[in-house]
């Protein structure tokens, strides 16, 4: 009988329980989350009853159990319903203090947190309440966790670039609490396109611009974001992959995708997790990052997409879990000093686990 030769094992490679210790250890920035996305039952329940509203659901149980998505358009359907429980400036402290308390157990250290204004204005909540009641709870995380956290103000495509425009002006007298403009919400049939003016707006006023991109919608959505309306990082981004011009553009632009595991496997963007694309996404040189979306309707936030994507996934390995944390330090848009710190911090605790980088 032959002698077969050795099998060589990656310095990486690491048994699966370490492996997911790591990745809940390890600091790391979150760059996708809807803080109305974290909007979770028992809060809802709670809200409703402290501004004396009916919900269509008996009890939480009944409430989570409706969580049964088939596409992103189902999900939205019962996002928008679930927060119209958020009426007061300090219903939005709740909120985002309840999602920032568990982001710092997680070892996030910097939070971009996009928020749906027009979600809440329609219903006649003045825009001062809802930025304020995020902002508070912001600066209370900075206070107490040492956590970052800014916020990124969302339009939503499904309704006109005229109300964009009259959201946008809402919010230019809060211009110091909010750092950049998204673009979210339904994406079929409604293209980059349609916000070009505004997003030229936005990009005079020294907005950072990102926009949800190739998530239901095409390829060609992902370049009509980088072409029309600036965008600094495509949040999803996942079906670039059907152009491959377009995935070696933003490779060689290091343009960052927020992507979403969990979010993707609930709204049948993949089968299944074991179907996602990630690991096709960073053998292409793509700036991956891993994100949570609505962790709330989707079952986890940040660590849990981590693990759960990971174990899904098992050619992805301790290497590729230093390059997602890394990477989503780089593709935010905090200071290079508070970067390089927190780079540093990622550093110490991969060499502490014996893991080269």
């Amino acid at each position: 009988m032959p002698i077969m030769p050795a099998r060589s094992v990656s310095p990486h490679a690491m048994p699966a329980e370490r492996l997911a210790a790591l990745l809940r250890r390890m600091p790391k920035a979150e760059l996708h989350i809807h803080i109305e996305g974290a909007l979770e039952p028992e809060l809802i329940f709670r809200l409703a009853e402290r501004n004396g509203l009916p919900l269509a659901w008996p009890s939480v149980e009944a409430l989570r159990a409706a969580y049964a998505f088939t596409d992103l358009q189902s999900f939205l359907d019962l996002y928008y319903a679930g927060a119209g429980v958020l009426r007061t400036e300090q219903d939005f402290f709740d909120l985002a203090w309840s999602y920032l308390e568990r982001a710092a157990a997680e070892q996030v250290l910097h939070a971009e947190i996009f928020f749906d204004p027009q979600t809440h204005t329609a219903r006649g909540v003045p825009f001062e309440a809802v930025i304020t009641g995020l902002e508070h709870a912001c600066r209370r995380a900075h206070a107490e966790f040492g956590l970052s956290a800014r916020l990124i103000l969302c339009f939503l495509r499904h309704l006109s670039e005229e109300e964009a425009f009259a959201t946008l002006e809402q919010a230019l007298p809060h211009r110091h609490h909010f750092i950049g403009v998204g673009l979210d919400s339904s994406e079929r049939g409604h293209p980059p396109a349609k916000f070009a003016r505004v997003f030229a707006r936005c990009r005079a006023l020294g907005l950072h611009v990102v926009a949800h991109a190739g998530e239901e919608g095409p390829a060609a959505y992902v370049a009509e974001a980088l072409d029309l309306l600036g965008a600094e990082r495509i949040d999803h981004g996942v079906r670039c992959v059907e152009d491959p011009a377009l995935v070696q553009r933003l490779a060689r632009a290091r343009v960052p995708l927020t992507v979403c595991p969990l979010s993707n496997a609930r709204l049948r963007v993949f089968p299944t997790l074991a179907a996602h694309n990630l690991p096709a996404l960073l053998d292409a040189g793509l700036v991956v990052t891993v994100n949570s979306d609505d962790p709330a309707y989707f079952g986890g936030y940040l660590n849990r997409n981590f693990v759960e994507i990971f174990a899904a996934l098992p050619q992805l390995d301790a290497r590729h879990a230093y390059r997602l944390a890394r990477n989503s330090f780089e593709a935010s848009f905090a200071p290079a000093a508070d970067q390089a710190r927190w780079i540093a911090r990622l550093d110490a605790v991969f060499a502490e686990a014996g893991v080269p980088v």
